[in-house]
């Protein structure tokens, strides 16, 4: 058990106050002052999940549709007798909360990421039907509408204009020649619920009326004129109306409350219940506290861990928060943890630290801590912190902590957690090192998670040897002789009375005249701890210099990635205009070689040759500007390295080509495809493809016709681009054959190679005609090409 003692000394209260000034009502506050820790651990995660999701909903803008309301539970239960009737303040007091149940279940209806928060809101309605009579009858302040009923609004309408027609008549007399000089004070004003004029108390014989009030002083006299008393009588009979009506509205809107008062409770202990989880959010966002993991392996594992109420007082004071954080791991092997250091150096508020933060978890509370922290779910804490004596009891300081401890002792077991502080003090510090280290033993046999903090050297060595038990310091610097409220796992600490001693001013010769009391021995030791000590900060400074050029070694390889993304992007760029260059040399060079070829028709014979070698010579200027924008970079290997017999492919032809002979004095290379042998410059050429030239035996139309030459292009499969790059050089050598009718094979699929083809074949100087072909050559599939 967790009792209300144990929660004040870990300031679980000053906690939940400073969280209750989020609450939005009375009863809300009040249910945030009573929150203790959960009997269960799904109530537990239960808790975590709610609180996470007003969170989540707060980080996107949109906090809960919460405002100030008041508590009902007295109203419902006065409510609930036949005929009972609330007043119009009262009443009121009922709109806000039914806004908050409409307008907060419509909010989580429409998120996903809210499904426990919906699981409460869902049913939720507000009674729309009840708030509307509500809305329409009262105002903010309580005050009943004239628009609660046609009824009313009559006779309030009635009410305004004899109320003018009093304090008309009533003015008129005030001016009166006759009545004036009788007059007190120039104002008209009500007594007893009825209008009256101030009359000089000598002269209230001389105006005929009643007198219904005397002034203070005896001098003036209230008069209630006659003429107005049969209106006044009037007024009063048209307020009884309104008071009557008045009580019909109330009761009305009583009985429809009446008959939902359950759903009514249910819905507003709903919303405290919320208003209280959101108090704990607003809270624990100010403070940017995560969610704990729940272990069930007996470990507490806190990963910067801070103080909730040092966290708040340092961002009051300083508008940031500079709290020292924690971090502590205590289980497994190792159930006793020894915490040692100087006076004021920190060792209560870590245990107390330790204590609140898992009273906070199994109250379903975020931590000021990190989300990978880990708690287990504990069923007592067991504490024995300060150092007041027992008056009434007639204990010392030594003998309450002895009390305390022995309780202890009888309530430790597996589920416990026992934070002890200042162990072993008040009595001889060799008996109470005696005696603290056999309760320490106790305490690990039980299987109690313990905490305890001492200044007794022999506790140190004792916790040291001993197996399950864990020594641990608050960091001290030497050198400002000053705290610094980190938490050392491993190790013990010192509590440099002696140096502390000396800087506040004691004389040197007492501090030397000390350590040589102390002896030797006791000297030695705190010497070794200092010097590791030292030697552990040497370490770190040099793992955070390591981790410092890491980071700088990690930055740069982001840097040196993202400038070889740009080098990418830019070499694609410049490809992609070099590409488009070379196309539109592609383009000029066909053109040059159409005229050649034009010309090549209408030479004769004789004169061909020359034309030929025209052509050649522009193939060669092409090839040699087409390898300067190479898109694909692809290269053969040296001359050095081709031998004859090798196969390699001939960009010209288009084909793999056998290597007849290598002319290496002017980087050329003779090639055979098929029949055909020609010699080709070095940057024509790259690795094989595996396109072979067949050579097909055909009627020749004349002595120029070449054998090695095809009729026939297949580009089945291919894509548009390729078959465009086959079929200009296939239509180039048929026509420098002396071919006159060709097939190209492009298949039916969806028309898009067909259509490409016959488009390029347009307005071809080559070609004279074509038409697809007839059944027996191929059908739609093929394309039958007649040359000019």
């Amino acid at each position: 058990m967790i009792t209300t003692g144990t929660l004040r000394l870990l300031e679980f209260d000053k906690l939940l106050n400073l969280i209750s000034g989020n609450a939005n009502s009375d009863i809300s506050r009040k249910e945030v002052l009573n929150i203790r820790p959960l009997k269960s651990r799904a109530a537990i995660e239960m808790w975590f999940g709610l609180i996470s999701e007003i969170m989540r909903i707060s980080h996107c803008g949109d906090s809960l549709r919460l405002e100030a309301f008041e508590d009902l539970t007295s109203l419902l239960s006065r409510v609930r007798p036949n005929d009972a009737v609330l007043e119009p303040r009262e009443l009121s007091a009922f709109i806000p909360v039914m806004r908050i149940a409409s307008e907060m279940s419509a909010q989580i209806r429409e998120r996903e990421d809210s499904p426990l928060l919906n699981e409460i809101t869902a049913q939720m309605t507000g009674f729309p039907h009840i708030r509307k009579a509500l809305e329409r009858s009262f105002d903010g302040e309580g005050n009943m509408r004239d628009e609660a009923s046609p009824e009313l609004a009559d006779i309030r309408k009635k009410i305004r204009s004899m109320r003018s027609r009093i304090q008309k008549r009533l003015g008129e007399m005030m001016r009166d020649e006759n009545l004036s000089v009788f007059i007190q004070a120039d104002f008209v004003t009500e007594r007893s619920g009825r209008w009256v004029i101030p009359v000089r108390m000598d002269s209230k014989g001389q105006v005929p009326g009643v007198v219904h009030d005397v002034s203070r002083t005896g001098e003036t006299a209230f008069i209630e004129p006659l003429s107005i008393i049969g209106l006044s009588n009037e007024l009063e009979n048209l307020v009884a109306d309104e008071r009557s009506e008045e009580i019909r509205i109330l009761k009305r809107i009583c009985s429809k409350i009446r008959d939902v008062t359950d759903g009514i409770r249910e819905e507003f202990m709903h919303i405290v219940h919320i208003d209280v989880l959101n108090s704990v959010a607003g809270f624990s966002g100010v403070l940017k506290m995560e969610t704990p993991q729940l272990n069930d392996d007996r470990t507490i594992n806190l990963s910067g861990a801070r103080h909730p109420l040092l966290m708040h007082e340092s961002l009051r004071k300083n508008g940031y928060e500079k709290v020292v954080p924690l971090d502590v791991r205590l289980g497994g092997d190792n159930s006793v943890m020894v915490i040692t250091g100087s006076n004021a150096g920190g060792k209560t508020v870590a245990i107390k630290t330790i204590g609140l933060l898992i009273v906070m978890a199994l109250s379903g509370m975020p931590l000021p801590a990190s989300s990978s922290s880990s708690l287990p779910f504990v069923g007592s804490i067991l504490i024995d912190i300060g150092d007041e004596q027992s008056i009434e009891n007639n204990l010392s300081t030594f003998s309450a902590h002895v009390s305390n401890i022995a309780e202890i002792l009888k309530m430790a077991d597996s589920d416990a957690l026992v934070l002890i502080d200042e162990l072993g003090t008040g009595t001889d510090p060799d008996e109470g090192a005696a005696l603290s280290c056999i309760i320490l033993e106790e305490l690990k046999k039980s299987g109690a998670l313990v905490f305890a903090t001492t200044h007794l050297a022999a506790i140190k060595g004792f916790v040291h040897k001993t197996e399950a038990m864990i020594n641990a310091a608050m960091e001290f610097d030497l050198k400002t002789l000053s705290p610094l409220y980190r938490l050392r796992v491993g190790e013990p600490g010192q509590s440099h009375a002696l140096e502390i001693a000396e800087r506040y001013g004691l004389p040197e010769s007492m501090i030397a005249s000390a350590r040589k009391m102390l002896g030797g021995v006791r000297v030695g030791l705190d010497n070794l701890i200092a010097d590791l000590n030292e030697k552990r900060l040497h370490y770190e400074n040099e793992i955070r210099e390591v981790r410092r050029l890491k980071q700088e070694v990690a930055e740069k390889e982001s840097r040196l990635t993202l400038m070889l993304a740009e080098a990418d992007k830019k070499y694609k760029e410049v490809t992609a205009k070099a590409h488009k260059d070379a196309l539109e040399i592609v383009y000029e060079t066909r053109r040059q070689m159409h005229a050649l070829i034009d010309e090549l028709k209408r030479k004769e014979k004789s004169d061909r040759k020359e034309v030929l070698k025209k052509v050649q010579e522009t193939v060669e200027a092409l090839s040699e500007k087409a390898t300067e924008y190479q898109n694909d970079r692809e290269v053969c290997a040296g001359l050095s390295d081709i031998k004859e017999g090798d196969v390699v492919f001939v960009r010209p032809l288009g084909y793999d080509a056998s290597v007849v002979k290598v002319i290496r004095n002017q980087n050329r290379l003779r090639v055979r495809a098929g029949s055909v042998e020609i010699e080709v410059p070095a940057a024509d050429i790259s690795p094989k493809r595996g396109l072979v030239l067949s050579v097909e035996k055909r009627d020749r139309k004349d002595e120029g016709m070449d054998d090695s030459v095809q009729s026939e292009l297949n580009i089945v499969g291919l894509r548009v681009e390729e078959a465009m790059s086959r079929l200009e050089p296939f239509l180039n050598h048929a026509s420098l054959a002396g071919l006159s009718e060709l097939k190209i094979i492009h298949g039916i699929g969806s028309g898009i190679l067909s259509n490409a083809v016959r488009e390029h074949l347009k307005g071809h100087p080559l070609i004279k005609k074509f038409r697809g072909g007839i059944p027996s050559e191929g059908g739609s599939g093929v394309t039958i090409v007649t040359l000019a």
